[in-house]
């Protein structure tokens, strides 16, 4: 058992300023159990992308709320910016005649090293962050003139990736230790499953996310595995070793149904696995990625999988049931990006570049 170091009391439940209504989900999810590679492929809608502000350093990853209302940034140069996505478009509009629109509606500085990773509470208005400093900070967004993070958790080493519990009440945070770190909220406690020595795990934890209900927990690893956790005894309850040879896996997230992960790894290759028996059910291959810790993800609806080519610039856009090639768009970057993430609402996300700026996408109605 690890200790956190709290920078205020244990977590107040005051902070109850929570989200707009979450809308439904715009089409139903993709089933994948349809083993249809052969059917015509969907036509993914023209995206168009806008530089909408940058960082001063790299921007290293970015995350949405809930309610897809807020954006949030994370860079090398320490800071961690919120955008209110209504300002985004406005600023995106051709006609905006009523002078300047800042997105930008909160900027911390807290961290003392590189931010790799954010998460928004499922509820409420705080946001964490995960850095090189080994430290999770929290935000509450709520308050106009917050600056610092309210509380502080220390971790023993650089906090990778950070994931919120559905419940609100536990975190994990991927790390440089092998094992990933459960924490109690309201107490500080760290947890580690007590059987982590005996799993043969070989290498810090690239990303780690939470299913929808909590249920389970996946970790992707310089070893090369992917891991699935149980999430009430954090046992390891499935390892897919070599899920990308023997290079890293870089990403790993659940589908909405929590029936499937969708993996992505530095051998250029992303894959769909099955969470039950830890079969390979589908790979979206064409799109180079050997240096970056890019991901792979789901548009809103399942439809499709983005990631990025880094040897082109590329973001690329395949079918995700017949695993078809169905788009390329230029990624406006210098330089490849190395993060996309995308809206849980709407046809819209977000990518960010080792050249510092963060482009929004939308769809080209």
């Amino acid at each position: 058992m690890l200790r956190g170091v709290s920078t205020a009391a244990p977590f107040d439940p005051v902070i109850t300023t929570g989200y707009g209504s979450i809308p439904a989900p715009r089409t139903a999810s993709v089933d994948f159990s349809v083993n249809d590679t052969k059917g015509s492929s969907k036509i993914i809608p023209k995206h168009e992308s806008r530089h909408v502000s940058e960082h001063k350093n790299v921007a290293r990853c970015a995350r949405f709320s809930p309610d897809g209302r807020f954006l949030a940034t994370g860079s090398a140069d320490t800071s961690i910016k919120l955008f209110e996505i209504s300002k985004v478009k406005q600023m995106m509009q051709p006609d905006t005649r009523d002078g300047p629109v800042r997105p930008v509606v909160r900027t911390f500085y807290d961290h003392q090293q590189p931010i790799n990773d954010l998460d928004f509470h499922p509820q409420n208005t705080v946001l964490i962050s995960g850095a090189k400093d080994r430290t999770i900070k929290f935000f509450d967004f709520s308050k106009t003139a917050a600056k610092r993070a309210f509380r502080v958790i220390q971790d023993t080493h650089n906090v990778r990736s950070v994931s919120f519990h559905p419940s609100g009440d536990f975190l994990l945070a991927g790390t440089d230790h092998l094992i990933p770190h459960l924490y109690d909220i309201n107490t500080f406690k760290c947890y580690l499953p007590t059987n982590f020595q005996e799993m043969g795990v070989n290498g810090a934890i690239n990303q780690v996310r939470y299913s929808s209900t909590g249920g389970m927990y996946v970790t992707a690893s310089k070893d090369g595995a992917i891991r699935l956790w149980d999430g009430v005894t954090a046992s390891c309850a499935r390892s897919i070793d070599g899920a990308h040879g023997a290079a890293e896996a870089i990403g790993a997230n659940f589908t909405k149904d929590e029936r499937y992960i969708l993996s992505c790894g530095k051998d250029s290759s992303v894959k769909l696995w099955e969470v039950g028996t830890g079969r390979l059910v589908k790979q979206y291959l064409g799109a180079t990625h050997t240096q970056l810790r890019c991901q792979a993800i789901f548009n809103d609806t399942e439809e499709f999988v983005l990631s990025i080519d880094e040897s082109l610039n590329e973001i690329v856009a395949w079918d995700a049931l017949t695993a078809e090639k169905v788009a390329r768009w230029p990624s406006n970057h210098v330089g490849a990006p190395r993060w996309l993430e995308h809206s849980p609402v709407e046809a819209a996300f977000v990518s960010c570049g080792m050249d510092r700026s963060i482009r929004y996408w939308k769809e080209v109605l």
